[in-house]
């Protein structure tokens, strides 16, 4: 059976396992609360000590041909874009392998003619000798078209479903590709077939109600543990952040929830890593440290060109998908629009300090692909 399928039976077909799970989030009493952050704290030491991976996001283009209403990106927003040459792309990687990045994620915005397959090989095999883990972000492909990245120096795969309610899903994705639900919900099995050695999936908390969303999540581990096994899992729980087009969610999931989401997580998977990005503030970020999260993005941006200002004589607007010259405002940014607001914006070398301030070690580098050759 598909997890397409799966999904579509859910609600009269939830194993044991999301059974519980679904328990979990359940309102808690502080006392249930406090029983279950300790139990999360004690299976995540057990399965990863206390080590935290750091990785930076580096945006190659924000240039997409989808109309998704809660994105930045979305094609009609009428927003600074620019996708970076390899010549730039190699100038961004470069800063961060300075920050002592080894492990960071290629993010590109849904368009053909400006992120091919051989655009993204490209970047990937220039920028492999300085980083040991390269991971993609980018829209749904076929099977084939993943080898020659992942031959590249890619070891990674993350794809988003954003909602997992099809009915939310249309009403949020008005045009493009993006629209086909079950292309991007098959998206990871098709990278675990090409060869990608870690799959990352997730939900975009806001876009319909978090229980149901995260059971529907939960279900889509659970698929993943038992039929791409030779993979590493990892989960992330985004929480909307404010994005050009001004989208307004219809609902909202508040940090105990979140830290609640975390803790379910951990002790219905408890050797799936769980990514938190620099969506949640600092304080929140150090607070849920603990109890569950193993991989966390640090002096991110969600710009291309961002971290070194590449692309700024390059940018252009789109209006409704048309290509317009750009008439910057006096004292703005010579920048690329992100694709939405960061929240934490300490550096890396801060993040890492409190880390160790915390008991936790953080880790740039765990994986070398020297490994399989030896």
């Amino acid at each position: 059976m598909s997890f397409a399928q799966l999904l579509d039976n859910l609600p009269l077909q939830k194993s044991r396992l999301l059974q519980r799970f679904e328990d979990l989030i359940a309102p808690k009493s502080d006392a249930e609360f406090e029983a279950l952050a300790q139990e999360s704290r004690t299976l995540t030491a057990r399965n990863f000590g206390r080590t935290m991976r750091l990785f930076a996001p580096l945006y190659l283009s924000n240039e997409c041909i989808n109309n998704c209403r809660y994105c930045g990106f979305s094609r009609d927003n009428p927003i600074l874009r620019v996708t970076l040459s390899l010549e730039q792309v190699v100038a961004e990687g470069r800063y961060l392998a300075q920050e002592g990045f080894r492990q960071i994620l290629l993010v590109a915005g849904e368009h053909p003619k400006f992120v091919s397959q051989t655009y993204l090989a490209d970047c990937v095999r220039t920028l492999a000798p300085d980083f040991s883990s390269i991971s993609i972000e980018v829209g749904p492909m076929e099977m084939a078209d993943y080898v020659p990245i992942i031959e590249a120096g890619a070891e990674g795969l993350v794809v988003y479903q954003e909602t997992y309610d099809r009915e939310v899903y249309a009403e949020l994705h008005t045009s493009g590709p993006k629209r086909d639900f079950d292309w991007r919900l098959d998206c990871a099995e098709r990278g675990y077939e090409a060869g990608f050695r870690r799959l990352g999936i997730g939900a975009l908390f806001g876009l319909s109600r978090w229980q149901e969303e995260a059971v529907r999540l939960a279900a889509h581990v659970e698929y993943l543990l038992k039929h791409c096994w030779r993979s590493q899992i990892t989960v992330s729980l985004p929480r909307l952040r404010p994005a050009a087009g001004e989208f307004q969610p219809a609902f909202s999931m508040t940090d105990r929830e979140l830290a609640q989401l975390i803790c379910a997580f951990r002790t219905t998977f408890p050797q799936v890593g769980i990514v938190l990005s620099t969506r949640e503030r600092a304080a929140l970020r150090d607070a849920l440290v603990p109890l569950g999260v193993t991989m966390m993005s640090a002096g991110s941006h969600t710009e291309p060109g961002g971290y070194t200002g590449q692309g700024a004589s390059d940018l252009h607007r789109t209006v409704r998908g048309r290509i317009v010259a750009p008439d910057f405002q006096e004292g703005e940014d010579m920048l690329a629009t992100g694709q939405f607001e960061i929240s934490d914006e300490r550096s890396a070398a801060e993040v890492a300090t409190v880390l160790r301030g915390s008991g936790f070690e953080p880790v740039w580098k765990d994986w070398d692909a020297g490994l399989l050759a030896s």
